[in-house]
């Protein structure tokens, strides 16, 4: 969509707003839905909006879909993955304890991230071949494919909520919910750590006026957009390699904050106009810093009652949603005026500073965890 959108407009602002249509639902009903995943069997949960997204989907493959309906779809099957992630985000402590917890977050992101790099990176080439309205057909399918994993591989779990809990509405949980998360310093800043990524996620959101910018080709933008946003996934798949199997749980804590800056700084080089190889080692190199976030999501966890863990994520995931959604929307209006690389470059040097602030505060409130970490370890 943001292909055939800048094909047709010829606007970094239009097509940075089709982009932020996939992150701006959760604002909306992202918190209070997923509340649900608290409320009611996890895995029940997650296979409902398997199966309501592959309808939607299919319904967005029919040909000459109005682009209106597609985009009242498309806002519909992100509002759902609200609820999705937060019950996925709370199963997986459920079945991985301590550092396989963060093991197995190592590996489920860097599966997300290969999945980003090759779609990136062949989706051109294949909507090209195919027709977006068959690729949107087969994306269908994966859902349906999602749901029979969910059936076949994860083993029916209680809901974590009963008696009076039950009762409460879900304005009153998420309520609760953004009380727990936000009253503690310790949630407060690992969750703006999470919402740091409205920063360097915004290049993804101009990749293809980006691309633009790199070639005299019209036929190779897409080609280009799609190396470009393959770039920070690759460089993400790495880092998460990297970090989850040759750093130590304590010393992923104490070191959180300099990955969380090295996401952002290789973006400021961008303001000199390098060429697409040197862009492409910048943001690579920003999605090794990523890695971060796995032990950002461990320390979370540690932090978080399991019975309160599904809305406390869904709130995490809605906030980041929205920030990159924000984000690519403001880059996408800036990209208009001062053109991508200015603004990737702005993006880079605006998220440094708010790093290096959260990693000041974090050397007061990491010493708590770390301990935990040892404790853990030891036992």
């Amino acid at each position: 969509m943001s292909v055939l959108v800048f094909q047709r407009t010829d606007s970094p602002l239009a097509t940075a707003s089709v982009y932020a249509l996939t992150y701006l639902p959760p604002i909306i009903g992202g918190p209070l839905l997923a509340a649900l995943a608290d409320r009611h069997a996890r895995r029940r949960i997650m296979i409902i909006c398997d199966l309501l997204r592959a309808a939607m989907v299919a319904l967005m493959a029919i040909p000459g879909i109005p682009f209106a309906a597609l985009s009242v779809l498309v806002f519909c099957v992100v509002l759902l993955s609200a609820p999705f992630s937060a019950a996925r985000a709370a199963l997986l402590p459920e079945i991985l304890e301590g550092d396989r917890y963060v093991v197995g977050s190592a590996l489920q992101n860097m599966t997300n991230q290969g999945a980003q790099m090759l779609g990136f990176a062949l989706g051109g080439a294949l909507i090209m071949g195919m027709g977006p309205y068959r690729a949107l057909a087969l994306d269908a399918a994966t859902y349906l494919a999602s749901a029979l994993i969910l059936v076949a591989g994860v083993r029916r779990r209680p809901a974590p909520l009963c008696g009076d809990a039950d009762s409460s509405s879900m304005w009153t949980m998420t309520r609760g919910g953004a009380k727990l998360v936000f009253g503690d310093l310790r949630l407060r800043t690992l969750v703006l750590f999470a919402w740091l990524c409205g920063f360097y996620v915004l290049p993804e959101g101009i990749a293809t006026p980006y691309a633009a910018t790199l070639t005299d080709d019209p036929q190779r933008i897409s080609f280009i957009a799609g190396l470009l946003m393959g770039a920070m996934p690759t460089g993400t798949v790495v880092g998460a390699f990297l970090f989850g199997r040759y750093v130590s749980p304590s010393r992923r804590l104490r070191v959180m904050g300099w990955l969380a800056m090295l996401t952002c700084a290789p973006l400021i080089v961008c303001a000199v106009r390098p060429p697409l190889a040197v862009v492409l080692v910048l943001w690579f190199v920003s999605g090794v810093g990523g890695a971060y976030q796995l032990a950002a999501n461990a320390a979370f966890v540690q932090c978080v009652p399991a019975e309160r863990r599904a809305l406390a994520f869904g709130l995490v995931h809605s906030g980041l949603l929205a920030s990159q959604g924000v984000g690519i929307l403001v880059g996408g209006a800036a990209a208009d005026r001062f053109g991508p690389e200015n603004v990737v470059a702005l993006a880079g040097a605006a998220g440094l500073l708010v790093a290096a602030a959260l990693a000041v505060l974090w050397v007061r409130s990491r010493k708590e965890i770390i301990e935990g970490v040892r404790a853990e370890a030891t036992a």
